[in-house]
């Protein structure tokens, strides 16, 4: 999230206003006197939920906490930014010169492993030994040509310089070839290809831009089976999940991830249409890694499908064991779900977990039988169930010392359940399994648990953490996220912009401008693409990358990001951009015709000559709804023609 949007979130408008303006309860608004003009009786709305204010008296403005406290102080937007942010505690970065020079040389680095892409694509499909490749992708793992062009998937040479040979010829240094990853070090000097007879698999983040590589090898005596690129500036394995930057989408509409071990499951699952699957950069999850999906999955509903053996299964969980460790300082072996649980309440996260059937991997079983992989997801246990029915595993439920072992270690995983009727529910489930009377739980837990005597002290730390995360979360209002849906298609289709115009025009509706944007930073990133346009030095596109503010990168950076995403013809778009419109204005229209009623009905009681002005106004909001309804009638009409 951006560091507007997070000033916005813990700053709240009715607290920054109020310091100005004694403002009063009026429905689910506040009222009062407008600060910016001269009046006896309110005509200064409020509104929380929105995030914003509106003065329907001479002024006839409005905007958000950015705009007030521009038109309270007199500052433009970069002086208010800095204001606010320090009010909100929000650190700003702001780029020197020194990184400013970096992010050029990242850049000419990302730009470097996209010529590699097109390197090692280039030997899978023109060269005799690449051809070998190609023939294990296509009769070994089941991927079509499509899928090898969509994920960019190539070969490297069995030499031991050829991307060396080649990266220096087109005038990179060898610098820049080990700052990407592509060279290792002699020990006795010089350099040497870092992949070689390998199948080579692009890695992008979760924005689409190339960060490293995953390769597999061809010759089953080559070790490792799978070699990374080292962790560089751009290539970090604990932050970047593989697969995100085509997935994110499908997260969002299925509202659930699926994590699965290995690239080409998830290559393989993609192609198959289940386009929600992700992997982590063949190490242990982290929570690095949680807290990005976490950020695609409205539900945060993310399932990990582990492989079947026990090895399998500890490979994921470690990561979790880990950070666990940091979190409680404390130390504990073996199979820990106690600190997944615990990551699955401070995400607030539904994390599950589905085991592969024994000698299957996901390309495998999706491959074999698509539904079966299908009801697996569906039919994924939370933790909790999950461990019972591992522990259980080839055990006699009828020998008590096993049913103890069992209670013994899946209880304490129930007493960490932040929801006391989870854990009510999850004490029936392990009575029912273990076929014993749910009062011996009971008589656990009234005899206390058996820990630490400085245990509760570090519960209460955690507690305290979690209220603190619970309270600071940044949080996005309806308003905002469907504005941001607009720009975020203006931004990616600058052009989109004239036809839509055309469309409003011609039944009979106003062009877009900034007024029908509520937010200042939205309004500031709506006029850049209105000046796009109309500029001709150089595409509209290139315009707004090189002159989008650095306070609002971070707030374009991710509409730039999900815009990358999309795979939608141009007229879909442009019909999602007058349907989006339509609702921002009919909601404009509709929170201002209820809030001048309001102030009408105030003007009245108080005998205010005003009175005639806001019924002129709750007329014009009439009209101007009814002529949107009757406007997108006949556009929809004209559809379906």
């Amino acid at each position: 999230m951006s560091s507007i949007d997070e000033i916005k979130s813990r700053i709240d408008i009715v607290d920054l206003v109020s310091e100005t303006v004694k403002l009063r309860r009026a429905g689910k608004n506040f009222s009062g006197l407008c600060p910016f003009h001269s009046e006896k009786t309110p005509s200064f709305i409020v509104s929380p939920d929105r995030g914003t204010w509106r003065c329907f008296g001479q002024c006839n403005e409005g905007g958000d906490i950015f705009s007030f406290v521009m038109k309270k102080e007199g500052w433009d937007f970069k002086e208010t930014l800095r204001y606010l942010a320090q009010k909100a505690g929000v650190t700003l970065e702001a780029y020197t010169p020194q990184q400013q020079e970096e992010k050029d040389a990242n850049e000419r680095l990302r730009n470097l492993l996209e010529e590699a892409v097109n390197f090692y694509r280039h030997q899978l499909l023109n060269t005799p030994k690449g051809g070998e490749a190609l023939a294990y992708l296509h009769d070994k793992r089941g991927l079509t040509d499509a899928t090898i062009e969509t994920f960019g998937l190539g070969y490297a040479p069995d030499a031991w310089e050829a991307a060396f040979g080649h990266f220096t010829e087109k005038g990179y240094g060898e610098q820049e070839l080990l700052d990407v990853g592509l060279l290792s070090a002699r020990e006795s000097g010089g350099y040497y290809d870092r992949f070689r007879n390998r199948i080579m698999i692009p890695i992008r983040d979760e924005r689409g831009r190339m960060s490293g590589f995953g390769a597999r090898i061809l010759d089953p005596n080559d070790v490792p089976k799978f070699l990374n690129s080292p962790d560089t500036a751009l290539f970090s394995k604990s932050h970047l999940l593989y697969g995100l930057d085509r997935a994110r989408k499908r997260i969002r509409i299925a509202d659930q991830a699926v994590i699965v071990e290995g690239y080409l499951d998830v290559i393989a699952l993609h192609q198959a249409g289940f386009e929600n699957v992700v992997s982590p950069m063949g190490t242990a999850l982290t929570e690095d890694q949680l807290r990005l999906l976490k950020r695609f999955t409205p539900g945060n509903r993310i399932v990990l499908a582990l492989d079947p053996d026990a090895a399998g299964q500890a490979a994921v969980l470690r990561g979790l064991d880990a950070a666990r460790q940091a979190l409680d300082r404390e130390t504990e072996s073996g199979f820990d779900a106690r600190g997944l649980l615990r990551h699955e309440a401070r995400l607030q996260a539904d994390l599950r977990v589905v085991s592969m059937p024994e000698g299957l991997d996901p390309d495998e079983l999706v491959q074999r039988d698509p539904d079966e992989w299908k009801r697996l997801v569906e039919n994924a246990q939370p933790v909790i169930e999950h461990v019972m029915a591992a522990l259980a595993h080839d055990r006699d439920l009828n020998d008590p010392k096993v049913v103890s072992e069992i209670g013994d270690k899946v209880w304490p995983l129930i007493q960490d359940l932040p929801k006391p009727e989870e854990r009510e529910f999850f004490t029936q489930r392990l009575a029912r399994f273990l076929k014993v009377d749910e009062r011996a739980f009971i008589y656990r837990q009234a005899a206390g648990p058996r820990v630490k005597r400085s245990r509760p002290r570090v519960e209460t730390r955690i507690q305290k953490q979690e209220a603190l995360e619970a309270v600071e979360r940044p949080s996005v209002s309806p308003a905002q996220k469907i504005e941001a849906h607009v720009l975020s298609i203006l931004l990616a289709k600058p052009a989109l912009l004239y036809r839509l115009e055309r469309i409003l025009q011609e039944a009979g509706l106003s062009r877009l401008g900034s007024e029908d944007f509520g937010y200042t930073d939205h309004q500031l990133i709506f006029r850049l693409v209105r000046q796009a346009l109309e500029q001709e030095q150089v595409s509209p596109e290139a315009y707004l990358q090189r002159e989008l503010p650095l306070a609002l990168s971070g707030l374009a950076g991710d509409w730039f990001a999900s815009a990358a995403a999309w795979d939608v013809r141009e007229d879909v778009l442009l019909e999602d951009l007058v349907r989006t419109v339509k609702t921002i204005r009919l909601a404009l229209y509709t929170e201002g015709l209820n809030q001048v009623r309001f102030i009408l009905e105030e003007a009245k009681q108080q005998g205010d000559l005003r009175a005639e002005f806001y019924e002129k106004q709750a007329y014009d909001y009439t009209i101007l709804r009814n002529r949107l309804d009757r406007a997108m009638m006949k556009l929809g009409k004209r559809h379906q023609r």
